[in-house]
């Protein structure tokens, strides 16, 4: 009996043939019940996709239909691995399907889509076009290529966006570095938040600027303070008497004429160029990027810009009349990540404890 032939031996008498075309036929028989229990299986929803996925991989090995059938079970199997996410195994079974008949429309759909999930959009393209031009009315294959043409849209905005962000960071290094500037790490972020210096047309650096009531820890901020604005012409705004007072300044000690501003000359750290790229990134389309070519022959990476003061910290007054640029490039000023001036009043029973270096900003 044909059973009982050894592998690779070839039929010699007309019992031997017929007894193989029965078995074909058998194995062609079963493999085409298990494509339709499939078939039921993807029926009965998500509970029997692992059933659905046996019976077409059994059919599968039964490797007796021909090309276009079995091209029809690996796309069945890809359907059903979509379902489920398993997208990489969806796009192996569709590709497959699509070697076996390369005019299975439905597997180049579902190529596109499994490529579309794995975020592969020039194989979604190829899948679509190809998909296409066998059936040029397919209303799946159209929405798909639409798809794919507005991701690839939104793609070359966000990498768009991403260059802007990088080349604009780039440029607010090169102004600080250009004026002696030293950046360390910011500070008071829960009340700056994410703002950064801007670079205007003019090659100018606009700052925001934290303003802290030393004595209340209350805050005030200067969303622009350009380099070249004097300090005074801020003050004038901010305490000029069309101004409320201050709610907490019960005994209005905080007035133009009484106010004194102060920075920190304490210890600190510079950031290295990586380090201000890095934190002038944040918040902005580039925040994300892992590796950005930075040319780190900055003279000062790395180095410890600490300032002694004994005890407590060094309180250096700002002149009103002096520019904010003048002072930020002061070489005991590391600014924070934005500038933050001190405010105090001399009225203030509090003055004497700031002067004498008894206070200390909150950790």
């Amino acid at each position: 009996m044909a059973l009982w032939m050894e592998t690779g031996s070839e039929p010699t008498t007309q019992s031997e043939k017929d007894d193989l075309e029965a078995i074909e036929a058998l194995k062609q028989s079963t493999a085409l019940e298990l494509k339709e229990n499939g078939n039921q299986y993807v029926k009965m929803g998500k509970k029997h996709y692992s059933d659905a996925i046996d019976c077409y991989t059994r059919a599968i090995n039964q490797k007796v239909l021909s090309n276009s059938e079995q091209s029809i079970l690996f796309s069945n199997r890809a359907h059903v691995n979509l379902l489920l996410g398993n997208y990489r195994r969806a796009l192996m079974d569709a590709e497959e399907a699509i070697k076996l008949c390369p005019t299975n429309v439905k597997a180049l759909y579902r190529a596109a889509k499994a490529s579309l999930s794995l975020n592969l959009l020039v194989e979604v393209k190829s899948f679509c076009e190809k998909g296409l031009e066998h059936d040029p009315n397919n209303k799946e294959l159209k929405k798909l290529a639409e798809e794919i043409d507005l991701r690839r849209l939104e793609h070359e905005q966000r990498e768009a966006q991403v260059s802007r962000a990088v080349a604009g960071a780039k440029d607010l290094v090169s102004a600080i570095e250009d004026r002696g500037l030293k950046i360390g790490k910011a500070m008071f972020q829960e009340l700056t938040g994410l703002r950064k210096p801007t670079l205007d047309n003019n090659n100018i650096l606009h700052w925001p600027v934290l303003l802290l009531y030393a004595e209340v820890m209350s805050s005030d901020f200067i969303e622009d303070f350009c380099e070249t604005d004097m300090f005074s012409a801020h003050l004038d705004m901010m305490f000029s008497d069309t101004c409320p007072p201050l709610p907490w300044d019960k005994e209005n000690n905080y007035t133009r004429e009484s106010i004194e501003l102060y920075y920190e000359a304490g210890s600190g750290v510079c950031l290295s160029k990586s380090q201000l790229l890095r934190y002038l990134l944040e918040g902005t389309a580039a925040s994300h990027v892992e590796s950005i070519d930075v040319d780190e022959k900055d003279a000062t990476e790395g180095l410890n810009h600490g300032i002694s003061s004994g005890e407590g910290s060094k309180w250096v007054k700002v002149g009103e009349k002096r520019t904010l640029h003048d002072v930020l490039k002061e070489p005991n000023f590391i600014i924070p990540g934005i500038p933050v001036f001190y405010v105090v009043s001399k009225r203030s029973s509090f003055y004497k404890e700031f002067k004498a270096g008894k206070w200390v900003p909150p950790p």
